[in-house]
This record gives C-alpha cells, sequence and structure tokens, in this order.
C-alpha cells in the first residue's frame, strides 16, 4: 500500500482563522481508505496522539474516527527526515521548505512532493484527482 505523509496547517485546516478545509471530510475518507496515512507536521514529531489531540479542536468526531489509525512520524530539522525513502509514498505539504525540496531532488524524488493549495488550484479535490490516478 502506498504511504501519504500528510502535513496538517495548510493542508487539512486553513492557515487563516483555522477550520477545516473544504471537502476535509470527503478527503479523509479517500486517504484512510486508500493509503497508509502518517503525520508529517510540527504538530506530531513523533509524540503519540498529537495531531489528533490538535485536530480534535477543529475536527468532527466521525473525522477523528477516520485518522485513528494514521501514525506519527518523527523528524528533527527537516520534514524529509521522517521520510521512508525505499517506500511507496506521495507527501502533502503546502510549504515545504527549500532545503526539504533539495533532498527530493537529490533522490530524483520531487514528483513525490504534493504542494497543496487550499484556495488554489491544487486543493484537495484536485490531490483526490491526482491521487486517484497514481
Amino acid at each position: 500500500m502506498k504511504r501519504l505523509y500528510i502535513d496538517i496547517d495548510g493542508v487539512l485546516l486553513t492557515t487563516k482563522q483555522i477550520r477545516p478545509a473544504e471537502n476535509v471530510s470527503v478527503f479523509l475518507d479517500f486517504i484512510s481508505t486508500n493509503f497508509e496515512c502518517l503525520w508529517l507536521t510540527t504538530h506530531c514529531k513523533g509524540l503519540e496522539n498529537n495531531s489528533i489531540k490538535y485536530l480534535s479542536n477543529y475536527l468532527n468526531i466521525n473525522d477523528l474516527e477516520k485518522i485513528k489509525t494514521f501514525k506519527e512520524t518523527n523528524w528533527d530539522a527537516l520534514k524529509t527526515d521522517g521520510i521512508d525513502f525505499e517506500s511507496d509514498f506521495y507527501w502533502l505539504d503546502d510549504y515545504p521548505f527549500e532545503s526539504e525540496i533539495l533532498v527530493l531532488k537529490s533522490l530524483n524524488l520531487e514528483n513525490r512532493l504534493l504542494k497543496v493549495e487550499l484556495n488554489g488550484e491544487k486543493n484537495l479535490e484536485w490531490i483526490m484527482k491526482f491521487l486517484q490516478e497514481k
């Protein structure tokens, strides 16, 4: 099963006036049934259930149930430290650091990063369509 590394802010939640992103429930249905999902966010860094605790302030109980199986990753300065590059993966983030992009480029894996634009073309609906084709 493909892995999906997921940031929270700017991906599942809006960054201004924080609230769930449009279509987040449908998106969580899709990814929770089609991917091994792992948190790659400043809200975890290996701390068990920290992401769910944070999201419990914004998501409804049904959506929280969908993410119970998502695993936390452990990373240090760069989120790419938490990615298993030997696996078949995609990484969803709204604002990766240039140094993280360079790590992916050095491994010829830059196409595995999907930059989410909640208010643009690459919103959650676009991401779902893209992933369904892969």
